[in-house]
Order: C-alpha cells, then structure tokens, then sequence
C-alpha cells in the first residue's frame, strides 16, 4: 500500500494557479471591462451579480465534485441517469472544448493582437494562420498530462498576473484613476445591473469549466502523491478557494476600469475593443504589446485546460480508446470552428449557455448537498427534469433575432413571459428548481430511502 503524501503550501500554491491559469481566459478579460462600462455609476451592483456567477458557482462547481468525490462530470452527474450524464458530459465539454469557449481563445487574441495591424482583406488568411499556430502550440503543451502544471501553473500564469499587475498599479495608484469611480442609489439601476451581471457571469462558462477541470486537478493531485479520496477532497477545496479568491480581485478591478474608461471614451461594442482603448489611454503603444501578450498568455492556459479536461473526461469514459485519442480531434475541430469569426461563435453560443447553466446550477447544488442527500436517483431525476422545462425555454427566448421573430419561436416566449415568473430576466428557472428539488426530497423520502452517504475512500 502506497504511503499517503502531504502537500506542501508551495504544491498548493502551483494547483491554485493551475487552475486560476485554466480559468482565467478570453472571456474573463474582455466580458469583465464591458460590463463596467454598461454598468457605469451602477459597476458595484453589477460587479456582485458577475461574481456570483463567475467566481462563487465556479467555486461552489469545484466544491461538488470534493463533496460527492466523482472522477469526473459523468460521474457528478450519473445519478441523473446513464442517458442525462452522457447528454450533459458531451454537450459541455463539447461547448467548452469544440463549439465556443475552446474556439474562442483563438479568435480573442487575434481580435485584439493580431487583426488591428492587418487590412481587411487579410483578416481570413490571418486568422487561418493565427488560429493554426496557437492550437498546434496548444496541442504540444497539453500531450503530456503529467507537465501540464509545469505549464500553466508554474511558466505561463505567473507571467500573466505579473501583466495584470502592472496594468492595475498603472491605472488605479500612478494615475490615480480610482478617485474618479463613481456610484448610484438608483434602487432599479441596482436591481437590473445586479441580474444582469449574474447573467452576463454566464459568457465567462467558468461553471460549466469547473465541472471539467476538476478531474484536472484530481489527476495531478494523483501525480503529487494523494491516493486517499478524502485527501483529494480536501485539497480540491482549498485549490479552489485560492484560485477563484485570486479571480474575484481581478474582476473586481477589470469592471472598475470599465467604469473609469467612460471618462474617457465612449461605450465599446465589446471589452476587447474597451480593453484596447483603456490601453491605448494609459500606456500608448507600448499598451498594445502589453495587451496583446497578456490575452495571448490568458487564452493559451484557457485553451490548454479545455483540450485537456475535454480529452481526459471523454479519455475516462471511453478508456479503450483514451487521452491521446480524443486530444488531437478536439483540437482540430476548435481549430476548424475558430475560423468561423468570433461574432458568429458570440451569436450562437447564447442559447446554449443558457440551456445548460441551469442544469449545471442544478448538478452543482445536489453536489453540495450530497452529505444529506447522498446520490438519490429520484432527487437528481426531479430537480433536473423540473430544471430543463425553464431551460429550454431560456434558450429559445436568446435566439439570434431572426430565429427568434419566427411565430412558434414568438408564441413560446410570450406564453413564458406571461405565465413563468422572472423569465424575462433570465431566472426562470429558479422557482422550477427549488419544485423540483423539494418535490424529489419529498418522493425520496416517503419511499423510505436512506439519503446519507456512505462515503469510504475508495483507494
């Protein structure tokens, strides 16, 4: 029997940035900035509601797969059904790693870095090229799992909080912008940008990711020695609270900067562009470098836990054909997809988001409850099926508009908007959630099943 190891505060250190490195990407720079700047004098409220969504449910996402400790998304997920974990492990992982979280580390940096010094008419041969390079560099760093901490966690993340830092020391303390943020007492200001800060938090996916790259950080926790299931529980909670803490911070600062550039410019169609100008502001052309290499470093440790959790998931639930296979197809098809346009992943990735960070909300809660309520097939099968009801609805309502104009499409919604309250708002799925959970948890316990788990480690 192997001797159970003892993580050091340095191997903490390095997890906590691994998984901060995997993160932190494309959507973390540039939906944070343009938030503060549709925000304004209301950045706080709206600052909350994003936390929420994008620091505590990544946070809470990690905490799930600790409580019930599952191997993967597929194993968080199983007690839903064999049918449900296999839809929800191939539709996120297929959202993250091929369809618009994976592409979109690509297309982001050469938005911002490379397609402001091109014409137009060498945007697609531009993109071609750009978008081959960063995914074979991608492909290359992520083929050996057993480095991938090296990579992210101890090369390729200090260099970009190293960037950031700088950035914020500029901006906040050398010029002293910070005297210039602003705040309002406008009750409805307050409400509406806190809902839609906890919505715009979706854009970022890191829920949906923290499903995923906890089977990450439970295999390089394997490789640094923890064998013991309860060991690793506890280590995946205290590397989680470092890296997501850390987030919080930045985003805390990324939307304050947001709100100070409207002294200066006016409200972007995007953050990459608002990131770009608040650059240009504070450093000139040295800002664009530095911006440039900053989103380069976010989106390549982004793209890298993509690939990887993606490939290692699908590795586990398939092991005949395992890691390596899956590796090499993911990556090309987020190749395939980046050339697209990053408009045309933005339009479409809407509605898929919100079908399925319901679900994941769902997944995430019965995970933290799983003390008390254990893996109770008729919990899971109640909450989820209430869930998706709302769900898929919301998805139908964040069409692009030429799907949505369409009368079946067009009665459906105003059938929702009229009967299912705060769907207009996007939390539609709240009350339909909590029916569904306590409806389940009544079931489950008139049946007389034992809802405490029985948790021994399992190596």
């Amino acid at each position: 029997m192997s001797t159970q190891a003892k993580l050091t505060k340095r191997q903490y250190l390095t997890l906590g940035s691994l998984l901060f490195g995997m993160f932190f990407g494309a959507g973390n720079l540039i939906f944070p900035i343009h938030m503060g700047q549709l925000a304004g004098a209301a950045w706080l409220p709206a600052a909350i509601g994003f936390l929420l969504s994008a620091v505590l449910l990544p946070l809470l996402s990690i905490m799930a797969i600790s409580l019930t400790r599952a191997s993967s998304m597929y194993d968080l997920t199983r007690p839903a059904g064999h049918g449900f974990a296999l839809f929800f492990l191939l539709a996120t992982h297929a959202s993250l790693g091929l369809l618009i979280a994976s592409p979109r580390t690509a297309t982001v940096t050469y938005a911002i870095g490379i397609a402001p010094f091109l014409n137009k008419g060498q945007q697609q041969i531009g993109l071609l090229i750009f978008s081959f390079i960063f995914f074979l560099i991608t492909f290359l760093l992520a083929r050996n799992e057993s480095k991938i901490t090296t990579y992210i966690g101890k090369l390729l993340n200090p260099l970009l909080l190293l960037l950031l830092a700088i950035i914020f020391f500029w901006a906040l303390l050398i010029k002293g912008d910070i005297r210039a943020i602003s705040f309002t007492a406008n009750a409805k200001l307050i409400t509406g940008n806190l809902t839609n800060g906890f919505l715009q938090g979706y854009n970022t996916m890191d829920a949906l990711a923290g499903l995923g790259f906890g089977v990450t950080i439970i295999t390089a926790l394997k490789l640094m020695g923890l064998h013991h299931a309860s060991s690793r529980a506890k280590a995946v909670a205290k590397v989680g609270s470092l890296a997501m803490g850390l987030e919080a911070l930045i985003y805390i600062l990324l939307i304050m900067l947001g709100a100070i550039s409207l002294g200066f410019s006016k409200i972007t169609a995007n953050g990459g562009t608002a990131f770009n100008q608040i650059m240009t502001h504070y450093t000139g052309l040295i800002g664009t470098a530095l911006l440039g290499a900053m989103t380069l470093l976010a989106c390549l440790t982004t793209a890298i836990g993509l690939v990887t959790s993606f490939s290692q998931d699908l590795g586990h639930r398939f092991p005949k054909l395992g890691y390596h296979f899956f590796l090499p197809i993911t990556t090309i098809g987020a190749f395939l997809i980046a050339n697209f346009g990053l408009d045309q992943i933005i339009a479409y990735s809407t509605p898929i988001l919100m079908l399925l960070y319901p679900l994941a909300i769902a997944l995430i809660m019965l995970g933290l409850l799983h003390p008390w309520i254990g893996k109770n097939t008729r919990i899971y099968k109640t909450t989820i099926g209430f869930t998706l009801v709302p769900a898929l609805l919301d998805a139908i309502h964040a069409l692009p508009t030429s799907l949505a104009q369409l009368p079946f499409f067009a009665a459906i919604q105003h059938f929702a908007t009229t009967f299912i309250p705060w769907f207009s708002v996007g939390m539609g799925f709240v009350p339909f959630l909590i029916i569904g959970f306590l409806s389940g948890l009544a079931a489950a316990k008139l049946s007389g099943a034992k809802l405490a788990p029985d948790l021994p480690d399992p190596e």
